[in-house]
């Protein structure tokens, strides 16, 4: 119990001094100070150095690089901007919805070609800075790449002449199959 009464007794002495505090200032304290003359600006002399205009400023330091971390984050910026400005554009639109739609494997990758040429020319013509329209040759050029399947036959297609040629051995062609059969190359010995 004395250690309540003690609490209680604690709390008011801080509540009282909390108080005390908040009180004003004597009427007899001068709070406006006289005023000092006034301080005129140090006159600029002739022959100081010209400084450039914010806008010129800001021009340098958009200019400057600040490092890779930054000249990086500054292109994924102005990147995600065309992308942003892009991906509403109509003719994308609809390359993309065709895309999307091919039935076979060959014809999806040659739509996602032209979707992704149709995609980086609109970005470019957007660009504002060479080092931008380099990075989207390169986004195209990378994205294109991973459409070419090196590793998957080509159809043959017919020979220009109708001697056929020394090398090619004459395979049987498949009974109701419009495309000749032709014998697949042999594999280099490396």
């Amino acid at each position: 119990m004395k250690l309540v009464k003690l609490v209680m007794l604690a709390m008011a002495a801080w509540g009282i001094t909390i108080l005390r505090g908040q009180d004003a200032a004597q009427p007899t304290a001068d709070l406006h100070a006289k005023a000092s003359p006034e301080i005129l600006p140090t006159p600029i002399p002739a022959n100081s150095p010209e400084l450039p205009e914010l806008s010129q400023l800001d021009e340098i330091f958009k200019q400057t690089s600040l490092g890779k971390t930054a000249d990086d984050y500054r292109m994924h910026v102005e990147w995600r901007k065309l992308q942003n400005q892009v991906a509403n554009d109509p003719a994308v639109v609809a390359a993309k919805k065709t895309a999307q739609s091919a039935r076979t494997d060959l014809e999806k990758r040659k739509l996602l070609g032209d979707y992704y040429t149709i995609y980086c020319e609109r970005m470019q013509a957007l660009a504002a800075t060479p080092e931008m329209k380099a990075a989207l040759d390169g986004f195209k050029a990378g994205h294109i790449a991973m459409l070419v399947q090196p590793r998957v036959r080509p159809t043959p297609s017919p020979a220009p002449s109708a001697i056929p040629a020394p090398s090619a051995a004459p395979v049987a062609t498949p009974a109701g199959s419009p495309i000749p059969a032709v014998e697949p190359p042999l594999p280099s010995g490396g």
